[in-house]
């Protein structure tokens, strides 16, 4: 499993304005997969949120995780948040995850 330093070395985020402890890619890339990020290893979960107009895809990491949102003409926008700003996240959205260790 990627961690999320492994992740802040490898490519460039920006504090997202108000929001503690979570990034969004700066990218010129809009289409940028999760297992171009992530390795083919991740597997995220998807979910649809009244508090998004986007699907959200979930991946939980060691230390927080990724919260990636897929828009309708394909791009993705993906955020990496820290156990805090992960936790807050998906309660605004209203997603609870079951975590199984095992996969």
């Amino acid at each position: 499993m990627v961690s999320i330093q492994t992740l802040l070395g490898r490519w460039q985020w920006k504090p997202i304005r108000n929001c503690p402890g979570r990034l969004v890619l700066v990218t010129t890339d809009p289409s940028i997969p999760l297992d171009r990020l992530l390795g083919s290893d991740a597997h995220a979960q998807t979910f649809e949120s009244d508090a998004a107009k986007d699907k959200v895809l979930v991946v939980p990491l060691d230390e927080g995780g990724l919260i990636s949102y897929a828009r309708a003409d394909g791009s993705l926008v993906h955020t990496l948040n820290t156990s805090e700003g992960f936790d807050r996240k998906l309660s605004q959205l209203g997603i609870s995850l079951a975590i199984n260790k095992a996969e």
